[in-house]
């Protein structure tokens, strides 16, 4: 290794976090004029694939804890994106549901996030990037079994 190297550049996990954070505040910069940040976006992104999912599932999906979980749901909430009700099945859950007007902004955000994606995918092939896919997924089932 070359004395000039940075060290951080050979490990898997602070690249992958450093070039997340960029990719993410991309985004958000596109994202500033309809008033949500990326983190909840994402969120009502999982809630609206998904109608009616609890709010453990919701944090399982994000990859998120259960308390950031719920901060992020009580911002959604607080915006009228998102609406919870008891679960019929465990009243200690919530089932979370995206409204009309969460519905309308993912539809108008969508292609957005769509469009950043196409512009990072440009600096590699389409088979690179199908590669790169396999190793996250590999890498991201593999991390799963760790912990």
């Amino acid at each position: 290794m070359a004395a000039n190297e940075n060290v951080l550049e050979r490990s898997v996990g602070a690249l992958m976090g450093v070039t997340y954070r960029k990719m993410t505040n991309v985004l958000q910069a596109r994202l500033k004029d309809y008033e949500i940040t990326t983190e909840q976006w994402s969120v009502l992104f999982q809630v609206d694939q998904t109608d009616g999912l609890i709010q453990k599932e919701i944090a399982e999906l994000a990859g998120k804890d259960k308390a950031t979980t719920t901060r992020i749901l009580d911002h959604l909430e607080e915006k009228g994106l998102i609406s919870r009700k008891m679960s019929e099945s465990d009243r200690r859950s919530f089932q979370v549901s995206s409204t009309d007007k969460g519905a309308l902004l993912l539809k108008e955000t969508l292609p957005i996030e769509k469009q950043v994606n196409q512009e990072i995918k440009q600096c590699m092939t389409d088979d690179e990037h199908e590669l790169l896919m396999e190793l996250l997924l590999r890498i991201n089932h593999h991390v799963n079994k760790l912990t």
